[in-house]
């Protein structure tokens, strides 16, 4: 089996006159150590030899060859990194001035050209120049800092992030690229920010009831912050701003009767803001034409690409990304109605049917454990929670549900756009099944079981459990109104 091209090849930047900003050049010496009949393996192998090769700390291996296979992972990782910052394009959707070009000088900063090694400890670059000493680098590269600070293993263990996903952490985490994005609003914000900074159109997207919230929020908040502009950093609520808002929302007749409510009844709110937020920024294709109303192509989108495989790429990526929201979402109200559904049909558990939702909502929203559940809700024992609640096996049926959907949906569109056959190879598919559950592991799934391993100093604050959260309070108050 010959290894991929992707290690022989770079991507480096272009001449502005190119539209899409970047190429992809032939590197020689990368070419002929990849003919090396030791890198004749399969893909997970080949990596494995490389890194062992530029990592090398002690042993006879000839500077000359730690620089071949320093190249050929340079090349590897450039095509990782032109993936991440189209993706990070694409996650910010039109609510930008930006594109992925004024992204790539602070990330593809690397043409190969330069014969490259690492020290022993494996904490500076050395750049070799002729027949001189290596020299530690006054330049920085960035692949190759994402290779150095790349850990094969941990503890004798496969890491958890394979090196594409190594090299896209790497890139979001970029000083230079946050501090540019920083520049355009896109850095995290605490709840307090995200409430006080709310727009008209997103207002308009909540509840009567969230809207007085933020509405009473800003009377009280928004007001003490312009008398403190100075203060850059929005704080907690006072216990006098929360009693003072708990006065405006009994003249609203909102039924919140204790400050203890409201707190948490704002943060809530900022949630959902959080997720418009993301939501919003993940709208690849279109925007919205302040004149006319209608939904027009971005300008700002690149019209071409040099290569069709990362056309497909990129398609696919934005499509995955929109699904792998609606699914979740789809998949929690679903399986939320199955598991009540399913307690009102059993004659042991039937009476505990209308405690489900309040129960999830006692685990997520207040952080409180079974244990302490079990008598609030008239349960005689933490086993009996855990059978009627059981919050680890609903998170694994929303993430089996969630795969399954994003797999169907991504294998549909790639069909659709002739990316793959019908029916679809053995390969193709088990590849595909594998990159959707690693990615969504990734971005929802792994943070959201870690957080039920912590026990009591649990955070509850991954995407999974604030989107639970939502659908459980959205629950409560259509049943509260009913």
């Amino acid at each position: 089996m010959s290894i991929s091209s992707r290690y022989w090849n770079i991507w480096c930047i272009s001449s502005a006159s190119e539209k899409p900003g970047y190429k992809n050049y032939l590197m020689p010496l990368a070419q002929e150590f990849a003919r090396n009949p030791i890198l004749n393996s399969q893909d997970e192998a080949v990596q494995s030899t490389l890194l062992s090769y530029f990592h090398v700390k002690s042993g006879p291996v000839a500077t000359r060859i730690q620089v071949q296979a320093g190249l050929c992972l340079r090349c590897y990782v450039s095509a990782s990194i032109l993936k991440a910052c189209h993706t990070i394009d694409h996650l910010f959707g039109s609510d930008k001035s930006f594109t992925y070009r004024d992204l790539l000088p602070f990330v593809l900063n690397d043409d190969g050209k330069t014969q490259v090694i690492l020290d022993r400890d494996r904490k500076a670059q050395l750049v070799i120049t002729g027949d001189e000493q290596p020299q530690q680098s006054t330049y920085q590269i960035f692949s190759v800092e994402v290779l150095r600070t790349f850990e094969p293993e941990q503890s004798g263990a496969k890491s958890s992030l394979s090196l594409d996903n190594w090299t896209f952490l790497r890139t979001k985490q970029n000083v230079d690229l946050k501090q540019f994005l920083a520049e355009f609003g896109f850095q995290h914000l605490s709840d307090w920010a995200l409430l006080n900074r709310v727009r008209p159109h997103q207002l308009e997207r909540l509840s009567k009831h969230d809207r007085h919230l933020v509405e009473v929020f800003h009377g009280v908040y928004r007001r003490d912050r312009r008398r403190l502009a100075g203060n850059k950093r929005c704080p907690d609520p006072t216990i006098a701003q929360l009693q003072e808002m708990m006065t405006d929302l009994q003249a609203r007749d909102v039924a919140i009767s204790a400050v203890g409510e409201l707190l948490p009844a704002l943060k809530q709110v900022a949630i959902q803001l959080r997720q418009y937020d993301i939501w919003s920024h993940r709208v690849p294709l279109e925007m919205q034409d302040p004149d006319t109303g209608r939904d027009t192509i971005r300008s700002d989108l690149p019209s071409s690409h040099t290569d069709e495989s990362d056309l497909e790429q990129q398609e696919l990526l934005m499509f995955f990304h929109q699904q792998l929201d609606l699914s979740l979402n789809a998949a929690i109200a679903q399986e939320l109605r199955d598991r009540v559904a399913a307690l009102k049909r059993s004659k042991k558990y039937t009476p505990f049917a209308p405690q489900f939702i309040p129960g999830l909502r006692l685990y997520y929203g207040q952080g409180l454990s079974l244990k302490e559940i079990a008598p609030v809700l008239g349960m005689s024992s933490w086993d009996q929670a855990r059978r009627v609640l059981n919050p680890g096996d609903l998170l694994s049926k929303v993430r089996a549900r969630t795969v399954q959907q994003v797999l169907d949906r991504l294998l549909e569109q790639a069909q659709q756009k002739g990316f793959a056959q019908t029916p679809p190879e053995p390969n193709y598919l088990r590849t595909l099944a594998e990159q959707v559950e690693a990615t969504a592991d990734q971005e929802i799934f792994q943070e959201a079981v870690e957080e039920m391993r912590a026990g009591k100093s649990r955070s509850l604050t991954s995407v999974y459990a604030q989107q639970l959260c939502l659908h459980l309070n959205t629950t409560m108050q259509r049943e509260t109104n009913s």
